[in-house]
């Protein structure tokens, strides 16, 4: 068997069709996982899993709201009645920029319903049936806001704060389950989403604000989804059977090398 396979496993990720998540799900299926797809967007979620059956992988597409308690548990309860679930990519998020002074209580009230309870919902279904299966590894999708200041990100990095801490909390819990639990705090990565929001705030500049987004970064380029898939690939492998309970930064220097 090849290294980093994931052959005859089985993986839930959410926001999977999308970014980031688009580009573990269809590394996953490359290395031979069954994806489960967990994600808000119908029409993204339908269109991901055709392209994954199109190249020969396995998946299937839930319609999911994360921050939906009973939703979550019922569609892991499903997805656990046919297949083991080894592995949980909790990648669904959304974004906010603001200082405390302008984030709104309902603006906080909403990222935190994704990024804190979402993340939480998809542990508290999956554990038990990791348990009962003898292990199985989780992924938490962080930020390296979890760790250093980031200007008008209060309510962001308040959430991945706590998708960081999360993950050691469980790691701790569950490691003598068998259960491992790291987290990966990527710094801006090129996404759809970051078009999106260029193009909103900065219409007429696209190409200047994206060039100065992109130099933020020490290394002078942002991140790529498939470089965060194969970090989060080799995490769920077996060649990361000795590794939990630990975050790993994935953003081009910026910790250590701004300032």
């Amino acid at each position: 068997m090849s290294k980093f396979s994931l052959k005859g496993k089985s993986a839930i990720i959410t926001g999977g069709a999308s970014g980031i998540g688009k580009a573990i799900s269809t590394t996953f299926a490359q290395q031979g996982a069954h994806i489960h797809i967990l994600e808000f967007n119908k029409e993204s979620g339908e269109q991901t899993i055709e392209e994954i059956k199109n190249a020969g992988g396995n998946a299937n597409f839930y319609p999911c709201d994360v921050s939906n308690h009973k939703q979550v548990q019922e569609i892991i309860g499903a997805i656990a009645e046919n297949h083991n679930i080894d592995i949980l990519v909790n990648n669904a998020g959304i974004a906010h920029v603001g200082n405390v002074e302008n984030t709104e209580e309902s603006d906080l009230d909403r990222v935190y319903n994704v990024n804190v309870k979402g993340v939480y919902n998809c542990i508290h279904a999956a554990i038990p049936k990791m348990k009962a299966q003898g292990g199985g590894v989780i992924i938490n999708m962080a930020s390296i806001a979890s760790s250093v200041g980031i200007s008008d990100r209060f309510a962001y990095s308040m959430s991945k704060g706590a998708a960081l801490t999360m993950t050691y909390s469980v790691a701790k819990d569950y490691v003598n389950d068998n259960i491992r639990c790291n987290c990966i705090s990527p710094a801006r990565v090129h996404t759809p989403f970051v078009d999106g929001f260029i193009k909103k705030n900065y219409p007429g500049k696209e190409d200047e604000m994206f060039e100065a987004l992109s130099k933020t970064q020490p290394i002078g380029r942002m991140g790529k989804p498939e470089e965060i898939a194969n970090l989060a690939l080799y995490l769920c492998s077996n060649e990361a059977s000795f590794i939990t309970g630990t975050d790993f930064p994935i953003d081009g220097g910026f910790i250590k090398l701004n300032g």
